[in-house]
């Protein structure tokens, strides 16, 4: 890895951190944070009350694979969840908990990938999670970019993806529900990315830890193995999924998830997790099974964010577009470019993703992440440009005053 380092990107947080250095906000106006996509809900009583009935698991080192019990509920969620028979998943081989989706997304990599092969290609979305990128880079392979742009709805499209790439691709990362910008991967879409791996023999890492939070209480999004299942994949060859307890059940300094999927690479990867050292605490996997056995907390957790949405939308609605979008908590705002502004050239442009981002904060004290912070340039465009993300994680309250300052700040455009 070490001579790999060189590559790395700054992270976007600390590229922001540098955008508002030295700007004084406005003192009368309370900060309102919406860059981090860091759940405020209430963490459940039941998590909370799992940890502490279990502490007495801390004098006990915890395996790497986890207890049988955890494995066994992640499990029987996965199978009432995305509608697979019981004993289609496997607790004992195709089952791993994870501290998180964000180690595991990046120790997959460095487990996977055969840098000694064909120069390997790592595919990924553009926007995305940074964790690509950097495991991708780390383990030797070269990043393919995959724009999601507008005129696709903001999802991958396979078909643009040259047959060369294919056939040095080793691993694709597929994120749905998106980030940032909440578009859904549906069976069809899944479906033509599994003949591809199959056609050409790559994995499919699909990161799903906001598939919990979805609009339509009766149209939740598919995942991987289901769309697998269902064409007759019974043994999710090529396919783990990630999911993770940070979003849907309010917890993210839990560092609780897990991967299941393909069970010939989670024997490998299992192997790679015994040397790294990163097995669960047992407090930590007593909280995971009543989480994951509980949904009554996960549906009140969608009600909050369809209230702020709505309140959001209904305010900026008659200033810009906003789209809603069918999962996720983002708000992937594309930014009006007036005629004519403050920051104009001539009046011929107008501002730009950094800048807004940089004003919004100087004159309302608000935070959002700029889109160009969360994507590279990429076969001639940068589809993060011109975008902000929005992460509506603040109380409702915070929401609509965001919402309202916001309305102020375009209105002064």
């Amino acid at each position: 890895m070490t001579p790999n380092l060189k590559h790395l990107h700054p992270y976007p947080f600390e590229k922001l951190a540098q955008l508002k250095q030295g700007i004084i906000p406005p003192i009368d106006k309370p900060h309102i944070a919406l860059s981090m996509g860091e759940p405020t809900h209430a963490t459940p009583h039941l998590i909370q009350e799992a940890l502490l009935t279990h502490l007495h698991g801390l004098a006990n080192y915890p395996t790497t694979k986890g207890i049988p019990e955890l494995r066994q509920t992640i499990a029987g969620w996965i199978s009432r969840r995305f509608k697979i028979p019981a004993e289609a998943v496997n607790p004992e081989t195709q089952v791993l908990p994870v501290n998180g989706t964000r180690e595991a997304l990046f120790s997959f990599a460095q487990c996977l990938i055969d840098s000694t092969k064909n120069l390997p290609v790592v595919i990924m979305p553009n926007p995305f999670y940074q964790i690509y990128e950097g495991a991708a880079l780390l383990a030797g392979a070269e990043p393919y970019y995959l724009n999601t742009v507008e005129d696709s709805g903001y999802l991958p499209d396979f078909d643009a993806v040259p047959d060369e790439i294919w056939q040095r691709c080793q691993l694709i990362y597929i994120c749905s529900p998106g980030n940032p910008t909440g578009s859904v991967i549906d069976q069809a879409g899944h479906e033509k990315l599994l003949k591809l791996a199959e056609k050409y023999d790559f994995v499919i890492a699909s990161d799903e830890c906001y598939s919990e939070i979805y609009d339509d209480e009766n149209n939740p999004p598919p995942g991987l193995l289901q769309t697998a299942y269902n064409m007759g994949n019974t043994a999710f060859k090529r396919c783990v999924i990630f999911h993770s307890l940070s979003k849907r059940s309010n917890a993210p300094g839990l560092r609780s998830g897990f991967v299941a999927g393909d069970a010939e690479i989670l024997k490998h990867y299992f192997q790679y997790r015994t040397y790294h050292g990163c097995a669960m605490p047992l407090p930590t996997q007593h909280a995971g099974i009543q989480a994951w056995r509980d949904e009554r907390h996960v549906i009140e957790n969608r009600r909050l964010y369809r209230e702020k949405f709505s309140a959001f939308i209904d305010i900026l609605g008659d200033v810009c577009t906003v789209i809603k979008p069918p999962a996720s908590f983002y708000v992937w705002l594309k930014i009006p470019l007036p005629a004519a502004s403050p920051f104009s050239k001539g009046g011929l442009r107008g501002i730009s993703d950094t800048e807004f981002a940089k004003q919004l904060f100087a004159q309302q004290n608000i935070t959002v992440l700029p889109g160009s912070y969360l994507s590279r340039d990429f076969d001639g465009i940068n589809p993060g440009l011109n975008h902000v993300r929005i992460a509506l994680v603040a109380p409702l309250d915070e929401c609509i005053d965001a919402a309202q300052r916001i309305k102020i700040f375009l209105n002064s455009l």
